[in-house]
C-alpha cells in the first residue's frame, strides 16, 4: 500500500494524545474515527475539536474554510467496530498497560480489512509484544508522537523484528503527510530515544526530589535554568500525566521483577490522591481552568 491509498484514519482513545492526534490527521486531509470505550472521553475529544478548530482560525493559523473541512473529516465514537471497519491505518493511544493493548490488537486484527497497518502509539512498549495477538505481525509497529501530538514535530517510528520494511516506509510517509518528522529506530529498544533519554533525567530528579534534597519547584528552576530545557522534569510530569508515568513504572516492574523499576513513593502518593497533573488541575502544581 502506498501512502495515496490511505483515506481512512482510526485512532483509539480520546485522551490527551489519541484526540490530538486524530485531530492532527484530519487537518492534514484524512478522514478520522476517534474511538473510546468512555462517553465522557468521546464528548470531551469532541468538545475539543470544535474549540480548537475556530481557535486556530482567529490565529491566522487556518483559513475557515480549512477549519470546516477539517472538522468535516473528523468523526467520535464508542463504538469499535465502526471506528476500524474499512480504516487503512490504525493508530493506538489507550493506556501504558500490556495486556489491554493485546486485547486491543486482537479485536483490531478482527475488524480491520487485511491491508491494514497497526500502529501503536506506546511510549515504552516495543510492538513484538503485542503482534503476536494478530495474524498481520509483519503490519505491525511502534508510531510514537509526543505530547502535545498537535504542536510536537518529532514520530519514533520503531521497526520490530517482525516489522516489513514496507510498513515501515508506509508509517514514515504518513508521519510526513500528517505534518511530522519520522526518525526511524532500526530496532527494538525500552524507551526509544527520546524517552529513555528523558527517563535518565527524570528518575534522578525524582529521586533528589523523594531524598529532601530539593523540591520539585526548585529541581524544575535548576532544570531550566542551568540547562536550559524549555520546561523542568515536574512540570513536564503534570502535563503528561503523572498517573502515565505511574503506569509505565509497573509495567517495567512486572515485567523484570526488579525493584527499582517500581515507582517512586512520592509518584504513588500524587496517583492515590488523584493528583494526575493538568488533567485533574492538580499535580506537583496547582492548575486553574
Amino acid at each position: 500500500m502506498q501512502v495515496e491509498e490511505i483515506k481512512k484514519i482510526c485512532v483509539l482513545g480520546c485522551g490527551n494524545m489519541g484526540s490530538q492526534i486524530a485531530l492532527n490527521a484530519a487537518i492534514h486531509g484524512f478522514e478520522v474515527v476517534n474511538m473510546d470505550v468512555k462517553e465522557e472521553m468521546v464528548a470531551k475529544a469532541a468538545a475539543f475539536a470544535e474549540q480548537y478548530l475556530p481557535g486556530r482560525v482567529k490565529k491566522g493559523r487556518l483559513t475557515e474554510d480549512q477549519a470546516r473541512a477539517a472538522a468535516s473529516r473528523i468523526s467520535h465514537t464508542t463504538d469499535l467496530e465502526k471506528a476500524a471497519r474499512g480504516a487503512d491505518f490504525v493508530i493506538e493511544a489507550v493506556l501504558e498497560r500490556l495486556e489491554l493493548k493485546r486485547q486491543v490488537f486482537r479485536e483490531l486484527d478482527r475488524i480491520c480489512p487485511p491491508h491494514s497497518v497497526l500502529a501503536t502509539n506506546s511510549s515504552f512498549i516495543v510492538s513484538s509484544k503485542i503482534a503476536g495477538v494478530t495474524k498481520r505481525p509483519e503490519k505491525v509497529c511502534n508510531m510514537h508522537f509526543f505530547n502535545p501530538a498537535l504542536v510536537m514535530e518529532l514520530v519514533e517510528v520503531v521497526q520490530g523484528p517482525h516489522t516489513s520494511d514496507e510498513t515501515v516506509t508506509l508509517t514514515m510517509e504518513l508521519a510526513r503527510k500528517m505534518g511530522k518528522t519520522p526518525v526511524l529506530l532500526q530496532k527494538e529498544v525500552y524507551g526509544f530515544l527520546v524517552n529513555r533519554i528523558l527517563a535518565a533525567l527524570m528518575d534522578e530528579a525524582v529521586w533528589l526530589a523523594d531524598m529532601k534534597v530539593a523540591t520539585p519547584e526548585d529541581i524544575d528552576t535548576a532544570v531550566t535554568k542551568a540547562l536550559g530545557h524549555p520546561m523542568g522534569p515536574f512540570r513536564l510530569m503534570d502535563l503528561t500525566g503523572i498517573d502515565l508515568h505511574y503506569d509505565i513504572a509497573m509495567e517495567q516492574y512486572r515485567e523484570t521483577g526488579d525493584p527499582k523499576h517500581k515507582p517512586s513513593p512520592l509518584i504513588v502518593e500524587k496517583v492515590v490522591k488523584g493528583e494526575h497533573g493538568r488533567k485533574t488541575g492538580k499535580g506537583w502544581y496547582e492548575y486553574k481552568e
